[in-house]
């Protein structure tokens, strides 16, 4: 899920170690495909226009040492049973720092299922499930079973992305310093609360620049898109084939600027709005959220300001006095805002906000604490596995912000307040409480996504999507360019729509095996 930056009680506004190099079968799956052998990459400028290095072929015809693995339990946890399916882990070595590529490699970490039917393989298909900071290689596995007839001609890959989990995860705090933040108020009432809000921020980027300096200027989603392209290059393929959800629908963009020529069939879907700034995406998604919430609320039969009401009320209550829970912790305001939030991510879980929300009504705080603990990924220990930590840190190195004087923050505050009184104070103080604190700069305003010569590229947007709303998804289409962007709108509710409903399905399903591309605008229902 693409989250937006906050140290603290709202770490996002919208919620997912390098080896030795030796041996692969890499030139028996490029024969069996009668594809060609990796070729060295030029240099590639940069969206800024600055020219990078060229990847030594050391690195570009390495040999990917793959083994037998077991799936990771973190993404469903401890107690989750393992998928069944033979998975096979390997570390790819890229340069850390692409402008000087003879210099030190970080390990990318990989995790694959071979395609079933070989003398039918297409080649790899590379998954990113969003974030940034989700980790690929626990996800995959799990995710691998809606992806079955993909698996009978692609080889699907999943990764870590440098700065995250088994690529050099990004570490800033502790258990016990994270639990501290997120006591903090997100909507200070006061200047002490405010002041508190915003030392937070600034001792957040103080405390990942302590334990993570020399890696925070090297994990943006610049040189993430430059590690998939050497992905292909190792793997033995001659175009990239990839799905991408959420942020992954920007790491796929900034790919196919970078690389047009190498793009084969990507899909992107939940689409990030390419073409908005850190205010712009913030109050899309306040729009998106509170557009969910007011379609929650009418499938109870509850009108949109009823509801509303209903939970800018608890929200209140809570910052005034937080309740207790069952494991003795103590549900804020801040932690119930994303309780709400997560289960709006899918129409499914939709009851689950209910027994939340009637829960709380009753004076405990129980559910809603279980539902943020889940978007936290805190396990039943305490222990947060730092995806918050490796999604500032990709954040903030893409995205140049200056921090909004007191004037334009209060705009803001006001603005958001007006179009979701339940989500949209804390998105606006997350503004002031973001990069604007990071101790490195960002790359851009917007990621540059223009991919003139491309082969077609599928961009899905869901009408109900709460974190990544539809509109975003006709900008990308079109900022990709004509002829290139593809979109495939889906009628319905939750955060993407791959695997969620058979139409949309059908026609990825289409393009990816058959090369199929469909119509641009064409409509499915969920």
């Amino acid at each position: 899920m693409r989250h937006r930056v906050r140290a603290g009680a709202l770490a996002a506004a919208a919620l997912l170690a390098a080896g030795t190099v030796a041996g692969c079968d890499n030139a028996e799956d490029a024969a069996a495909d009668g594809r060609s052998a990796p070729s060295v990459s030029a240099a590639q400028p940069s969206p800024g226009g600055e020219p990078q290095g060229t990847v030594p072929a050391a690195l570009t015809g390495q040999k990917l040492d793959w083994k037998g693995c077991e799936a990771p339990v973190e993404a469903l946890g401890s107690n989750a049973e393992k998928p069944g399916k033979q998975w096979q882990c390997a570390t790819l070595e890229a340069p850390l720092d692409y402008k000087d590529p003879d210099g030190g490699t970080i390990g990318i970490a990989l995790i694959r299922a071979k395609a079933l039917q070989p003398e039918r393989r297409i080649g790899s298909l590379l998954f990113n499930f969003g974030g940034p900071g989700g980790s690929g290689v626990a996800t995959l596995p799990y995710a691998a079973e809606d992806y079955g007839n993909l698996n009978k001609r692609y080889d699907l890959v999943g990764f870590d992305p440098r700065g995250v989990a088994r690529s050099s995860g990004v570490t800033c705090r502790d258990d016990a310093e994270t639990e501290k933040s997120l006591a903090v108020d997100p909507t200070p009432d006061d200047a002490a609360e405010e002041k508190a809000y915003l030392a937070d921020a600034a001792d957040f980027g103080a405390d990942c620049a302590e334990r993570s300096g020399k890696l925070l200027p090297h994990v943006g989603t610049l040189d993430a898109a430059r590690d998939m392209d050497l992905m292909r290059q190792v793997l033995g393929d001659r175009k990239l084939h990839y799905v991408g959800f959420s942020y992954g629908t920007e790491l796929g963009g900034v790919y196919a600027h970078l690389f047009p020529r190498n793009v084969g069939r990507l899909v992107l879907d939940a689409v990030v709005d390419s073409t908005a700034d850190e205010v712009a995406h913030a109050r899309n998604q306040v729009l998106g959220f509170q557009r969910a919430l007011e379609n929650y609320f009418k499938s109870r039969g509850v009108g949109a300001e009823e509801g509303t009401a209903r939970v800018v009320k608890l929200l209140k209550e809570l910052d005034r006095q937080p309740l207790p829970t069952q494991d003795g912790r103590k549900l804020t305001e801040g932690l119930a805002t994303i309780g709400i939030i997560t289960p709006l991510y899918s129409h499914d879980d939709w009851k689950y906000l209910t027994i939340g929300l009637e829960a709380a009504e009753r004076g405990d705080g129980s559910v809603l604490l279980a539902l943020a603990d889940s978007y936290h990924q805190r396990d039943s220990e305490g222990h947060y596995p730092g995806q918050n930590e490796s999604h500032a840190a990709i954040t903030c190195a893409d995205t140049a912000v200056e921090k909004p004087t007191a004037g334009e923050q209060a705009r803001h505050v006001a603005d958001f307040s007006r179009i979701s009184p339940v989500f949209g104070p804390a998105l606006a103080w997350g503004l002031s409480a973001g990069c604007a604190d990071w101790p490195v700069k960002g790359a851009a305003t917007t990621p540059d996504v223009s991919a003139k010569g491309a082969a077609p590229i599928l961009v899905i947007g869901t009408t109900g999507d709460p974190a990544t709303p539809y509109e975003g998804a006709r900008k990308t289409a079109d900022e990709l360019g004509k002829g290139v962007g593809v979109l495939v709108t889906n009628k319905g509710e939750g955060h993407g729509a791959y695997g969620n409903g058979t139409c949309v399905t059908e026609v990825v399903n289409a393009y990816l095996l058959e090369g199929t591309v469909p119509e641009d605008g064409t409509t499915c229902s969920s």
